[in-house]
């Protein structure tokens, strides 16, 4: 029996990959069908059982290009050995992404699944709220499923670096000794996720970068996840430099706590002003967070009612 399989919407490149290395790699699947490839057809020879079977997971290959970057060899296995459409939304229990120590990260409260889903459906996501709420280590498990499913080439995370408390310049060590302690949650979440060699790799390569906001500054960040954390502290100019280093194929995750900025003006912080010159535009969304979304010790909720009370007035 033949079938020929007709491209539509896609170049044969984009599929079979350079020298045709993805298509040959999907065909050994097929030992006892005879394919050949003319340009945007391809002409499959061979038993009817195989040819829809062929027929069933070439479809699959080509949606999946339509929601990668790219292809590669690995792509065809994960078809095989289970399916790859899945890696593209959560699963039915939630799970964003297996740490190292194989506990499953899912989504803890209804605002955090209303993260999830906003970044499935958005470009650019806000998350604003009270410290506790998760809202960093969601955007950073999102990010490292995204990075482990291929669906980007980096994570990018920053910080604006505001001198809260100490004044960097009389911190001991050179410029990244003086960051690092700055920059260490970030790092934390990452070490819960990625095996510690696994990590030193990625960052050692620029897989995955940690940096102050300032060194955004004049970068295009395309084919990445990019989390600007503890927003609050950068100003409305600041806020706007960030997004606009939006690229093709990346996804924005802002973070941020309106109610502990370290500006020494806070009426500098241009979190909520951003948020509110982008409101309705599509691609942009806001989730926000409240005490009640806390999952840290029960004695967090507490006390940021309390603080919240004192400088409400009440």
């Amino acid at each position: 029996m033949k079938k020929t399989i007709k491209l539509e919407g896609i170049t044969p490149l984009e599929i079979y990959g350079v020298g045709n290395k993805i298509l040959m790699e999907f065909c050994s699947y097929f030992p006892h069908l005879k394919v050949t490839a003319r340009g945007d057809e391809l002409i499959l020879d061979g038993r009817e059982s195989d040819i829809a079977e062929f027929n069933i997971r070439f479809a699959e290959l080509v949606a999946l290009r339509h929601r990668k970057m790219n292809l590669t060899v690995y792509d065809v296995e994960d078809i095989f050995d289970g399916g790859s459409e899945d890696k593209f939304r959560l699963a039915g229990d939630g799970v964003i992404v297996y740490g190292t120590d194989g506990k499953a990260i899912r989504a803890r409260n209804k605002t955090q699944q209303e993260l999830v889903k906003a970044y499935f459906e958005n470009d650019l996501v806000f998350a604003v709220g009270p410290a506790g709420t998760g809202k960093t280590y969601t955007a950073i498990a999102l990010a490292v499923r995204a990075l482990k499913n291929r669906e980007i080439k980096r994570i990018i995370l920053t910080r604006p670096a505001v001198e809260a408390g100490e004044r960097l310049g009389f911190l001991p060590g050179d410029l990244k000794d003086k960051l690092d302690p700055y920059l260490q949650p970030l790092y934390d979440a990452l070490s819960d996720m990625i095996p510690s060699k696994k990590l030193q790799e990625f960052m050692g390569d620029g897989t995955i970068q940690i940096a102050p906001l300032a060194y955004m500054r004049g970068r295009t960040l395309d084919k990445a996840c990019v989390i600007l954390d503890e927003a609050q502290n950068t100003n409305l100019g600041q806020l706007k430099m960030f997004l606009t280093r939006m690229g093709t194929s990346a996804k924005f995750i802002v973070t941020g706590d309106a109610t502990q900025i370290d500006l020494p003006r806070r009426e500098d912080s241009g979190l909520l002003a951003g948020i509110h010159l982008l409101e309705g535009i599509k691609g942009i969304t806001t989730i926000y967070f409240t005490p009640a979304d806390i999952v840290r010790h029960p004695l967090v909720t507490k006390i940021v009612n309390a603080f919240d009370k004192k400088t409400s007035g009440e």
